[in-house]
């Protein structure tokens, strides 16, 4: 543990600390350390081994302003954005995060054409309906919706004639259709509610319209379609009750045009430009390139060819850990950087390979160098609750990025299944066997055909429900701490760091379980 020189004094010290009125009650000189002097030491610490120390208090935590540069040009409200992890973070992952003011990153474990559709649903979807609802043919049999009943827990659907939204709404299929017909070889078409029969809204009428319109009615769902009658989504009343449940989101992360906001992840190959190009005219707002050791020639290259190629989109580069490899990116031209390595909750690459750096080291010391740019960081693995997240925004990073914290959400990719009578949703790290197979072996730098080493595990978690309902509650811890730090706001936590009033210390093995649940 650090113990300062006489000469380190804590700011202010002499006028507030060292003497008060009366000459006999006097003050320590040096109560902690600044995070220059704590993590100038050689040494490489992660979030719990720093605490920091309460600070004055002289507003309320709701006052607390979290908004942040998520990029050079991309400001959100929610300095929380999702990892580009294919069991994190499609299209549904997307429009949770955007709709609470954060940004999801749509992985690139899949086709180019498989990601331009995510990225495609974000910038389509409108806040407030689902706008990806169950949807099949009107040829469908029973069979296959007790399938669909069995894998996603959906008893109804919309039936439009080619199967898909867009379509031309032909009716809808619940269970009161459904669920007394013996013969599971019924079409959908035989037993559905035609659409000349349904309430139906319009997607020209307003949410709240829309709404007063379903409740009125009394019936559990609402379709919503377009001047041709085409199927545009869905409203339903459980939708709508669970909406009133749900801490209010805020105000939503939205482009120049209103639409949702929404990254994606590509790889550093030649591929990966058309791929890069696809992305953008499909709307994407920033890329990230994901590798898990970003000082590299080909992440140089890829940066300057595509600041080239498509200026409108905001590149974020990474991932780094150390202020040289932070650099040589930023001086290529990157809008954001992404820091972190072997710090995830299920990736190994520092056991495997040896590399990397504790994570609060790493994001003060990039923070420092990027601040000189005028680049945001984002803090990229090791958070696991709301105070890691205030430990890593007080230490410089401008957005966290997390994976396991949203793995097994509802928005999460992935069919729940019961495990010892839990239910829990796939997860895995992007550096394991498995999702190595699907292509994921490109972030690690590693050629096909070649023996691939595991970077990472798979697992289980258990279901946690909607990201809709955790953010807000995430948030309001956020605030708690800032508040408890005696800052005011993001910029606010910069100007105390920078000038040292910021204190803070390591803590032992003891004093960490001390903090949290014991005996």
């Amino acid at each position: 543990t650090f113990v300062p020189h006489a000469k380190h004094t804590q700011p202010g010290t002499m006028s507030k600390r060292a003497k008060m009125e009366d000459s006999t009650i006097t003050m320590d000189e040096v109560d902690g350390c600044s995070a220059k002097e704590l993590f100038g030491q050689g040494v490489c610490y992660t979030y719990d081994d720093v605490i920091f120390h309460p600070g004055h208090i002289d507003f309320a935590a709701d006052a607390v302003d979290l908004g942040t540069k998520m990029t050079r040009n991309i400001t959100i409200r929610t300095p929380i954005v999702s990892s580009p992890m294919d069991t994190v973070t499609e299209a549904d992952m997307a429009i949770a995060m955007a709709s609470v003011g954060g940004v999801g990153f749509v992985h690139y474990n899949m086709t180019a054409e498989q990601q331009v559709a995510n990225v495609t649903a974000v910038k389509a979807h409108r806040l407030g309906y689902i706008t990806r609802p169950e949807v099949m043919a009107p040829t469908a049999t029973l069979a296959a919706l007790d399938q669909l009943a069995t894998r996603r827990g959906f008893t109804s659907v919309c039936v439009t004639d080619n199967g898909a939204v867009g379509g031309a709404l032909m009716g809808l299929v619940t269970s009161r259709d459904s669920e007394l017909v013996s013969d599971r070889s019924a079409t959908l078409a035989s037993v559905m509610t035609p659409a000349a029969n349904l309430l139906t809204g319009s997607a020209g009428d307003t949410i709240d319209d829309m709404e007063e319109k379903l409740l009125a009615s009394k019936q559990g769902k609402l379709p919503v379609v377009d001047a041709g009658g085409a199927l545009v989504g869905l409203l339903t009343r459980a939708s709508l009750k669970d909406k009133k449940l749900r801490p209010k989101p805020g105000a939503p992360s939205l482009d120049a045009r209103g639409r949702l906001l929404c990254g994606a992840a590509i790889g550093t190959r030649d591929a990966d430009k058309a791929r890069a190009e696809a992305l953008a005219a499909a709307g994407v707002d920033a890329l990230i390139l994901d590798s898990s050791q970003g000082d590299s020639t080909y992440q140089v290259e890829m940066v300057k060819f595509l600041k080239t190629a498509i200026p409108g989109v905001d590149i974020i580069a990474g991932n780094v850990v150390t202020q040289v490899q932070a650099r040589r990116l930023l001086e290529a031209g990157a809008d954001g950087l992404r820091v972190g390595m072997g710090s995830g909750s299920i990736c190994t690459t520092q056991e495997v390979c040896a590399v990397g750096r504790g994570q609060a080291t790493a994001v003060y010391k990039c923070a420092n160098l990027a601040k000189q740019f005028g680049v945001p960081i984002m803090a990229d693995g090791g958070i696991q609750n709301s105070g890691h997240i205030v430990k890593a925004l007080a230490l410089g990073a401008s957005v966290v990025m997390c994976g396991s914290v949203f793995a097994g959400t509802t928005e999460a990719p992935g069919e729940y299944f019961f495990q010892d009578g839990v239910r829990v949703k796939k997860y895995r790290g992007m550096g394991s066997l498995d999702a190595m197979a699907q292509g994921s072996d490109t972030r690690y730098l590693s050629e096909s055909g070649h023996l691939k080493v595991a970077q990472g595990v798979s697992g289980t978690v258990k279901d946690k429900g909607s990201v809709c309902k955790m953010i807000p509650y995430l948030i309001h811890g956020v605030k708690q701490g800032f508040q408890d730090m005696g800052a005011k706001s993001m910029q606010h936590a910069g100007e105390l760091r920078t000038a040292g009033d910021m204190r803070m210390e390591t803590r032992t093995g003891a004093a960490q379980k001390e903090g949290g649940v014991h005996d």
